[in-house]
């Protein structure tokens, strides 16, 4: 076990996949010579070459559909595309071809291909590259969705997208490449779309992903001070979601939380409030409460970005609202 930083434990992943399976190739913009966005595959054009790590034209549409294709053939392409913002670029090879060209065939195409894409809110990158489109994805039935909150899930659900037999988009926060944490190459590693408890609690269950999840660990050690006990489910995934983690949650405290970055209106807060309502109406002690980013484009100015999206004081909010008599 060693401590790293969230890229390295990306870079390790692909370095092992690279090693173990001629099949496996990397290709995007800027991911051999420059080491690829966030450094993610530095020192891997040295140790595998050109044609097993190649860069791309900016063309975002045309070397997915590339991947898309090789994973066709048999082989394991592994796609970047610098940032989720720039996958709506990409969008007809992901939606109309990935996703459809298994079921269509009637599985005689498998389709072995990982796209990865940084993405959220980061520091006042500009509206255009603030999205957070995993609520666009989750509409997409056929393709499959991890966004990683630690080193150790980085390192463990890339090498299982890799590995696996149909389309899966491996969403990683760009404010979480540089934060550090235990990471143990060799510890079996969960099923890649199982949730995981990171804080036991007993009033409340808060159910959210990636970034949030720090948030919502700072949120619990300060509602601890007061006497609240709040539970944390980390998602994992978003398609599928482990459902069956959720409810055994809400079983338990008879309250849930959701938190996530994305915009609240039709975003995967929406989603994950109504399901949750549904299965576990007898259990809720009060309906779904949501925290969730604001309806609008993202600011550039950094006191107002940071004001878009939810902050420690928004959970402590809605936490004790939550629990307050009604």
């Amino acid at each position: 076990m060693s401590t790293m930083r969230y890229w390295q434990a990306l870079n390790r992943a692909l370095d092992a996949e690279l090693r173990e399976d001629d099949a496996v190739f990397l290709l995007g913009e800027d991911v051999g010579l420059y080491g690829g966005t966030y450094r993610v595959s530095e020192g891997l054009l040295a140790r595998y070459g050109e044609w097993r790590v190649r860069d791309t034209p900016i063309s975002e549409n045309s070397f997915t559909g590339l991947g898309v294709g090789a994973a066709m053939l048999g082989l394991r392409p592994v796609v970047e595309i610098m940032t989720i913002n720039f996958a709506l670029l990409a969008m007809d090879a992901i939606v109309n071809m990935a996703a459809k060209i298994p079921f269509m065939s009637g599985g005689q195409f498998p389709m072995p291909l990982t796209v990865r894409m940084p993405g959220g809110v980061a520091r006042q990158l500009g509206a255009q590259h603030s999205q957070r489109l995993e609520a666009m994805f989750m509409g997409v039935p056929g393709v499959r969705m991890v966004v990683p909150s630690t080193p150790q899930d980085a390192y463990w659900q890339l090498r299982q997208a890799i590995r696996s037999e149909e389309p899966v988009l491996v969403l990683e926060h760009e404010l979480l490449y540089f934060t550090t944490g235990e990471v143990d190459e060799n510890l079996p590693a969960p099923p890649m779309h199982q949730a995981i408890c990171r804080r036991p609690g007993s009033d409340l269950s808060c159910i959210t992903y990636s970034r949030m999840v720090a948030v919502a660990e700072t949120a619990a050690e300060q509602l601890a001070k007061d006497g609240i006990d709040m539970e944390i489910i980390d998602l994992r995934s978003l398609a599928p979601i482990d459902w069956d983690s959720c409810v055994r949650s809400v079983q338990k405290t008879h309250h849930a939380l959701i938190l996530t970055e994305d915009p609240r209106f039709g975003g995967a807060s929406a989603e994950l409030t109504a399901t949750l309502q549904e299965r576990c109406f007898y259990w809720l002690d009060a309906p779904v409460a949501r925290v969730a980013g604001l309806d609008l484009p993202t600011p550039f100015n950094g006191e107002l970005e940071a004001a878009s999206i939810p902050r420690v004081a928004d959970v402590l909010a809605a936490a004790k609202a939550l629990l307050s008599p009604q």
